[in-house]
């Protein structure tokens, strides 16, 4: 444990200061897609009966009008967001008739690329920006890539901390720069300890054939309609997806704010040429908002992302810029296809643990050396995390996965104490145990026991996907919501559909004005 840990540990220990680790706040975002009985991508749009995916909080849409999102507030306690999680399942299979939740990350077997239907937001200026922008995705690395799903997961550390930390430390920043740096700082860790979560908790070893559309690649044939890596842990968060041109050279190491956002500003405001030979428009329609590196700056994909909740009008950067970071999402987690809502409580127990180490250990900046070694290190255990006597880069030299992996959850192990005496339990320190047992024994990793499971069923991954799908659904099916509940979920879709039609009944203006007002809110951002 490095002395900046053990003080700031220390500091957080005391009784006067105990309590703080009660109010850390979690949030998770779950995608999914919508499917037929028999496994194929549903082709209706987003049911009625769940409300707006334009102004609903809890329920949306993400890239295809099939990949549902679902919400959970940030609540302190991790077994209420989990709640809340099951809850919105629950609801949500009273609007699907016979659709269900695709269970895995890896996407079913899919239409032609232009039969994968865009998500659709209505005729505001709002929900058409939403709608060009999905376009523009499509454009720019196909449908089919985007009907990937993950698990995001928020977190962030009480306001009343940080003043404890930098006065305690004696730092001249301010509160707020005080706890950006801090957030920062803990992005930098997660960059280099994150392979870790790959190993543990990555579950998409294998995908659909259909899903490379003929490409070539360097994954091995399981049968007739599946590809795999027989040591893969996370196909989705390999580069299979994105071996993407553009973004290639953006590389924002965190190493303050400042260079991050102003790394995106830039991305936003950049041409890129092939983006720019398509254009934005084709035969008088939208194709993308624009022809930058970045349409907006969530278009971005990375692993983790700083964050801070946003103002009605406001775009993410402005935020970041004007009031700091927030909070952190994490971006890397695949959807468990063995659970019914994709995540559980051990789970959460210990990213909470692993994510209040990364912000309390101390973060030294990354120059561009380290930026390739957390990126290769993450890349190598995505694709071959499983494989006996596997080798990561630390500091220049290598070291076994298995060897670096038992240190770092030994040094994670007082910050898991730490968190289960504030909370009164014992289930950090739990959840790291079962950690460990995997880094033992690499069959009790989910990427193993999907691959376990197929090969006693003697299934494709379609097979085992539908088979997991299926149990899900009548898992939620089994107990349906109490009908005050029900009532309450129906009453926010309602309301969610009402704000719709109010936001296009009262629109004023053209549209694109409304895309060059979009822009220009980014450019015009003082550097």
């Amino acid at each position: 444990m490095s002395e900046l840990l053990n003080r700031r540990l220390q500091l957080l220990g005391a009784p006067a200061n105990l309590s703080l680790l009660k109010q850390c706040l979690h949030g998770i975002e779950r995608e999914c897609l919508r499917v037929t009985q028999d496994g194929r991508l549903a082709q209706t749009p987003h049911p009625e009966a769940l409300g707006s995916a334009l102004t609903h909080e809890q329920i949306t849409t993400d890239y295809s009008e099939a990949l549902l999102e679902f919400i959970t507030p940030a609540l302190a306690d991790p077994v209420q967001t989990l709640e809340s999680l099951d809850t919105i399942h629950r609801f949500a299979y009273t609007a699907l008739g016979d659709e269900m939740l695709w269970g895995p990350s890896m996407p079913c077997a899919l239409p032609a690329e232009e039969d994968i239907p865009i998500a659709w937001y209505g005729t505001s200026n709002i929900g058409q920006l939403k709608h060009v922008y999905r376009k523009g995705l499509a454009v720019r690395y196909g449908r089919t890539m985007q009907c990937i799903a993950g698990i995001h997961y928020n977190f962030s550390l009480p306001e009343a901390l940080w003043p404890l930390l930098r006065t305690a430390e004696d730092s001249e920043a301010t509160d707020r720069d005080y706890q950006s740096a801090a957030y920062i700082g803990m992005i930098r860790n997660f960059r280099r300890y994150s392979w870790l979560l790959m190993y543990l908790f990555g579950a998409s070893p294998a995908l659909d054939t259909g899903f490379l559309r003929g490409r070539s690649h360097r994954l091995e044939t399981l049968d007739a309609t599946t590809l795999y890596l027989p040591y893969a842990t996370s196909l989705r968060m390999s580069d299979l997806g994105y071996q993407n041109n553009a973004q290639a050279g953006l590389t924002p190491c965190y190493n303050d704010l400042h260079s991050y956002t102003e790394s995106l500003r830039q991305a936003v405001a950049t041409p890129y040429p092939p983006y720019v030979e398509i254009g934005t428009h084709k035969d008088g329609e939208w194709v993308q908002l624009n022809t930058n590196v970045l349409q907006i700056e969530n278009e971005y994909y990375s692993s983790i992302r700083p964050k801070r909740v946003t103002y009605t009008g406001e775009r993410p950067i402005q935020a970041l810029m004007a009031r700091g970071v927030q909070y952190v999402e994490v971006r890397c987690l695949d959807i468990n296809p063995f659970l019914p809502t994709g995540v559980d409580l051990a789970q959460a127990r210990f990213l909470d643990a692993f994510l209040l180490y990364c912000a309390m250990e101390s973060s030294p900046l990354l120059d561009g050396r380290d930026c390739g070694h957390c990126t290769d290190n993450f890349l190598k255990v995505v694709k071959e995390g499983r494989r006996p006597g596997l080798e990561l880069q630390r500091d220049g030299q290598a070291i076994s996965l298995r060897q670096w992996a038992d240190e770092l959850l030994s040094a994670i192990e007082p910050v898991a104490q730490l968190l289960d005496r504030s909370h009164g339990l014992e289930e950090h320190s739990k959840a790291l145990a079962d950690q460990r047992a995997k880094v033992a024994d690499p069959s009790l990793t989910p990427s193993a026991q999907v691959l376990a499971s197929m090969a006693a069923h003697k299934e494709s991954f379609s097979q085992f996907s539908l088979r997991q799908t299926q149990a899900h659904a009548d898992y939620f099916r089994a107990t349906p919501l109490p009908s005050e509940v029900r009532q309450e979920f129906e009453a926010q879709a309602q309301a969610s559909l009402a704000r719709q039609s109010e936001l296009e009944r009262t629109e004023v203006g053209e549209f694109d004005l409304f895309v060059a007002a979009y822009q220009a809110s980014i450019l015009g951002i003082s550097q």
